[in-house]
């Protein structure tokens, strides 16, 4: 008799043993993971579990089936789940998801149909208003809240014959109405705006003055529901208390008519001076509109100022107080002994300085025109490179000129204690030259005269060349406004035009 052995959990399982298992068991298990994940893949539902699920009542839920969408304005928000019959209404039971939540207690459900002339229907859910408190899983929308589509074998029932022709009559009563011309009659007891005009003219051009008067409407209603919360239920409550008070003191009710009707009399005796006050009364409500439009719009920029220097207003008192201080140090510093004192110097000699600030103007213009002469006729002269032959330095006129002054200072150094001395070599020669007649500056001579020099040497011409007439001298010319002369130009080089005179 063989005896079955017991492993334990630890023990190694023989291979023997894993030979024998059973292909059938394995094959099962295989199909119910299988199913599992098609299951999983198709529904996308944990089974047992449902997310929120909300009921609501119809009076007639034959056109829903289960699966049928639910959305909230055109948006798929959940599904129809069951769909059951409770006496003589329908109930369905919807599961919503997150996307879809909350749902409030005013909330309300509309069956609709989802394709022209009926067929596959769906659920309308309108969440409701936030202040409502809040649906909980499970809850369920009374038939108060819920309505049916309406059939297209109820609405020709409800057109019946009778019913056809009185909706005929109508239309064509209405019709009639819209387009008949008025006669004078009618147009006696109309406005002067739309006289001669159709009804449906008159509709038209009322339609042109619907937006102000539709705007006014909405600024009126808006005012009337408060700026606050329960602002209407105060001002009933105020109203409640008023008329209390007036419902006490009946005496002196009686006695307001009375002075009340006293008053209106005093208004009937000034009729024709309140007949030209309300005849003024159109021009100044349209100038009062104008001033209202142009302070509406005046609004927008006065708030946003106002909230910009708020933070400003906040930092006023820290400001003055910090100023405080410096204003007691300015009031000191102004005082006679201080700068009240030099400010009264000051005023008596503005006016010295207000005649030397006159008399700059043409100073400043003789500067300007000596900058000018600076800038566009010395300063470019002494740039200039002069070409001298093989003289030539290379080098801008303003450095020769410097060059020179420094050779003459070597020249004129001393050997002794009597200070620079400057050295002239004179010499003669066999040839005598004498210029053409020039004037001489600061000389007493009459007329031009010829200035003479002897030479050891014959001259072979002269650098630049000698002009035959001598240039004129314009003293009274603006230097800024002569011609720049072109130092390496025809009449710097050439042949020579000296003599041996």
């Amino acid at each position: 008799m063989s005896r079955r052995r017991l492993w334990r959990r630890h023990d190694e399982i023989p291979v023997i043993e894993l030979q024998r298992s059973n292909p059938v068991r394995f094959g099962v298990i295989v199909l119910v993971i299988i199913a599992v994940v098609v299951f999983f893949g198709f529904t996308k539902h944990v089974p047992f579990k449902h997310g929120y699920r909300l009921k609501a009542v119809f009076s007639s839920a034959i056109n829903i089936r289960p699966k049928s969408p639910v959305r909230i304005a055109g948006v798929n928000v959940g599904k129809v789940v069951t769909v059951k019959r409770e006496g003589k209404t329908g109930v369905v039971t919807m599961e919503i998801t997150n996307s879809g939540l909350p749902i409030h207690a005013d909330a309300t459900v509309k069956i609709r149909p989802r394709i022209f002339l009926e067929g596959n229907f769906f659920v309308d859910l309108q969440p409701g208003s936030p202040s409502a408190k809040t649906i909980s899983s499970g809850g369920t929308i009374p038939i108060t809240r819920t309505s049916d589509p309406v059939q297209l074998d109820q609405v020709l029932t409800a057109l019946n014959t009778d019913t056809r022709a009185n909706l005929q009559d109508f239309l064509d009563g209405y019709g009639d109405s819209l387009t008949r011309k008025p006669t004078a009659a009618d147009d006696a007891a109309t406005d002067p705006d739309v006289r001669g005009l159709t009804a449906a003219q008159a509709l038209n051009k009322a339609y042109r003055r619907g937006p102000a008067a539709f705007r006014g409407s909405a600024i009126v209603s808006q005012a009337v529901t408060g700026t606050n919360r329960h602002d209407i239920s105060k001002l009933v409550a105020g109203v409640s208390r008023v008329t209390s008070a007036l419902n006490v003191h009946e005496q002196q009710l009686g006695e307001l008519f009375v002075n009340f009707n006293t008053f209106l009399g005093s208004f009937a005796a000034q009729s024709t001076s309140l007949n030209a006050a309300v005849a003024q009364l159109p021009g100044a409500l349209q100038n009062a509109g104008n001033a209202f439009t142009a302070l509406n719009s005046a609004f927008p920029p006065t708030r946003a100022f106002a909230l910009a220097i708020i933070p400003g207003v906040k930092q006023t008192p820290a400001t003055i107080s910090a100023a405080l201080p410096w204003i007691d140090q300015v009031r000191a510093l102004l005082a006679q002994t201080e700068l009240g004192g030099v400010a009264k110097d000051l005023h008596a000699s503005v006016p010295t300085f207000a005649k030397l600030t006159g008399a700059q103007t043409s100073f400043q213009q003789q500067v300007d025109h000596f900058s000018q002469c600076l800038t566009k006729v010395f300063l470019p002269a002494g740039n200039a490179k002069l070409q001298d032959g093989n003289s030539t330095s290379g080098v801008e006129s303003y450095k020769e000129f410097w060059y020179a002054m420094s050779g003459l200072a070597s020249a004129g150094q001393g050997f002794d204690g009597n200070g620079s001395t400057t050295r002239f070599l004179v010499g003669g020669g066999g040839a005598t030259l004498k210029s053409a007649p020039v004037g001489v500056v600061g000389s007493n001579a009459k007329g031009p005269a010829g200035l003479v020099s002897r030479t050891p040497l014959l001259p072979q011409g002269t650098h630049p060349r000698f002009p035959a007439i001598e240039p004129p001298y314009k003293p009274l010319v603006r230097c800024d406004t002569q011609a720049l002369p072109d130092f390496n130009g025809p009449l710097a080089s050439g042949p020579a035009d000296g003599g041996g005179k």
